[in-house]
């Protein structure tokens, strides 16, 4: 159970209540405190359209992020989106065998991306060897997009812990088909 309430647009004042256009618990906790329910998605929104790495790597470096830090709500939303963006049911196979450190099929670029995921969540630099790896592929932009990426939803899985928010019902399927680990 959520520690604040979910508030419901009846609870808002009118100038924010665009802010519960996404009828998800995330954002009817935030909206607690409008501004900064207004700052965190318009970078999650600035992520999602506007960034130039490559749509499939960017779910799948936050499916990493979800899994490793055991976030149940951070990783169903990003299954149903990754989903949308050409993440398989084997990448996400993939992303769970990698983070056991088990070796999978993946191409080098994705492993890559996953590794950065992991090491991010568990320090906050990243290793030569993965930058380097992660460059072969990727300009400086796309780089920079990834790190953001990656470190926004390192923040956004403690907003969700601190908060204990609650995985809707129509999410809490995908936690059948790929538990996270215990």
């Amino acid at each position: 159970m959520a520690r604040v309430p979910y508030l419901t647009e009846a609870d808002v004042a009118p100038q924010n209540r665009d802010l519960l256009a996404r009828k998800l618990n995330l954002y009817r906790a935030l909206i607690h405190s409008p501004d900064t329910a207004r700052s965190f998605a318009a970078l999650g929104m600035h992520i999602r359209f506007h960034n130039k790495l490559d749509a499939r790597l960017r779910e799948m470096a936050i499916l990493q992020v979800g899994y490793a830090t055991h976030a149940p709500y951070e990783f169903t939303h990003h299954l149903e989106l990754g989903h949308q963006f050409g993440v398989r049911d084997e990448d996400v196979r993939a992303i769970i065998a990698e983070t056991k450190g088990e070796t999978s099929a993946l191409p080098p670029l994705d492993r890559a991306v996953l590794r950065a995921a992991r090491e991010l969540v568990a320090q906050p630099r990243l290793n030569d060897e993965t930058f380097a790896e992660l460059h072969k592929s990727l300009d400086d932009e796309r780089i920079v997009d990834l790190i953001v990426t990656i470190g926004f939803y390192c923040g956004v899985v403690r907003v969700l812990g601190a908060l204990q928010i609650d995985v809707e019902p129509e999410y809490q399927h995908f936690l059948t088909e790929f538990p996270l680990p215990t």
